[in-house]
């Protein structure tokens, strides 16, 4: 019996050296912060080494946007994706992200008339993530969506392209 014992924890030990040593990551896009006054912040829980789910929270949403005429973005949108990393080994490398996203809130251009934003966004991108002392992480990429709402596409893009670099910290 004390064999059998030792043996299972033996296997167990032996298991958990080979699991990654990370399942959260907080990160945020340091690029919409710079270019546009937009803040996207975001939260990644890995499942195994080469896939993962993640929920972002954009702030001021307006990077995508390309509006004829100025005015004032007062949009929040929510986005929920699933993350699969071609490298195998802790969720480094190159990767592709399906996602769906929720907008809401208002534009107001130039002349004070008002857009609601609401809208349902589908979506994919890819990117390349690069660990750093496995716990950093510096993740450029790009992604592209259809926006589903009639009157935002009457003023913007309906195929809404985004892009950035992401800063992560996993624990």
């Amino acid at each position: 019996m004390k064999r059998i014992l030792f043996s299972m924890a033996l296997a167990l030990v032996s298991l958990s050296a080979f699991a990654q040593t990370y399942k959260n990551e907080a990160k945020l896009n340091i690029l919409n912060v710079i270019a546009v006054p937009s803040i996207e912040l975001g939260y990644e829980y890995y499942l195994d080494d080469n896939q993962s789910v993640d929920g972002e929270i954009f702030f001021i949403d307006r990077f995508s946007y390309f509006p004829k005429d100025g005015g004032k973005f007062n949009a929040t949108s929510f986005k929920v994706g699933y993350n699969y990393y071609f490298d195998s080994t802790d969720a480094v490398g190159i990767y592709l992200n399906p996602f769906i996203k929720v907008r809401v809130g208002k534009y107001t251009d130039k002349d004070d008339v008002e857009t609601k934003m609401g809208a349902f966004i589908i979506g994919v991108g890819a990117g390349y993530a690069w660990v750093f002392n496995s716990k950093f992480v510096v993740a450029p990429y790009a992604n592209i969506g259809r926006n589903f709402s009639g009157p935002v596409n009457e003023k913007f893009w309906a195929v809404e392209p985004n892009a950035g670099v992401r800063l992560g910290f996993r624990f």
